[in-house]
């Protein structure tokens, strides 16, 4: 069994890594400069100082040495992720998406995107990239509508310190991965203005009931929203600094200048399911309040008063 995964950023590598510590993995980076420093520091730098390879993780930056493994994992950036695949014929592969979000131009989420592949799931999770990369405990969801793939898939990138439960709800666990960033964002916004925790613990409640609204229209089982690709992941990137997405949002709140050089992929998400709630005719005011926000259409004190202003209701 030969497992690649594409995709040399924090995320990626920390997969890598923490797979090759009981099998060969091959690692791409787009860069060949980039992977002539892998090889020689043998860890990434950048993304992950301190954290040694193991043995069995080769990297490289030919696709050709990657597009052979009988399992490619894609851990890219979600916008990036419909003109990589353009290019590369995936008929008769088996792919994971580790990446989140929807696709801004197409509305569409990565399993749709992968769909040409001869089975598509989806990682996704409560997860930064340093815990697993350390080997700290960590549970993820593994998603795939094939169940005999999807138990294939469950056993050969399970780890002694990576446990993956399994669901063939592909959709439900896409868009718990997929909006937990948006949400996310706003949540940092409501702390980097001293609106203070229980603003944010009402913001990810809020938050909440839209990513299982959002997902139940798509034909997701609300069920699985309540898991580690919803309700896990959701309380993870809300609370914690080390959240690339909450960074971001605690920057706007705080008045402060966001790091250019970090991926926040919220803010896609947030304005493609801006364009799907007109689409669907939806109601998700707090995700929209964070598409504006993002947009500078509004303010944060703005975004939250036009919350509190909503008509009263039954939860």
């Amino acid at each position: 069994m030969s497992v690649a995964v594409i995709g040399g950023g924090a995320f990626g590598t920390a997969l890598a890594i923490v797979i090759a510590k009981t099998q060969c993995v091959k690692l791409w980076a787009r860069s060949a400069s980039h992977v002539a420093e892998l090889k020689i520091s043998q860890e990434n730098k950048y993304r992950l100082p301190g954290v040694k390879f193991p043995k069995l993780l080769k990297v490289t930056s030919e696709l050709k040495d990657v597009f052979d493994a009988d399992i490619i994992l894609f851990a890219i950036p979600m916008q990036a992720l419909t003109d990589f695949v353009e290019q590369y014929n995936l008929v008769g592969k088996t792919v994971v998406a580790c990446c989140k979000g929807i696709d801004l131009e197409t509305g569409q989420c990565p399993s749709v995107i992968l769909n040409n592949a001869a089975h598509t799931a989806v990682l996704t999770g409560p997860s930064f990239a340093r815990d697993i990369a350390l080997g700290l405990p960590a549970a993820l969801t593994l998603a795939c509508a094939n169940p005999v793939a999807l138990a294939h898939l469950q056993v050969a990138l399970s780890t002694p310190t990576l446990r993956l439960y399994r669901t063939t709800d592909v959709v439900g666990a896409e868009i718990g991965g997929a909006l937990k960033n948006v949400i996310s964002i706003g949540c940092g916004a409501v702390i980097g203005a001293g609106l203070g925790e229980s603003a944010r613990a009402a913001l990810m409640t809020r938050g909440f009931a839209e990513m299982v609204r959002f997902a139940s229209v798509l034909g997701a089982q609300p069920e699985t929203l309540m898991g580690l690709s919803g309700l896990g992941d959701l309380a993870l990137t809300c609370t914690s600094n080390q959240s690339r997405n909450y960074q971001y949002g605690f920057a706007i709140g705080a008045g402060i200048e966001s790091d250019k050089n970090l991926t926040v992929e919220g803010i896609s998400t947030a304005r493609a399911l801006r364009n799907l709630t007109t689409k669907l005719n939806l109601d998700l005011p707090v995700c929209i309040a964070v598409a504006d926000l993002v947009d500078n259409k509004v303010n944060i004190n703005s975004a939250v008063d036009r919350l509190l202003a909503r008509p009263l209701k039954e939860e």
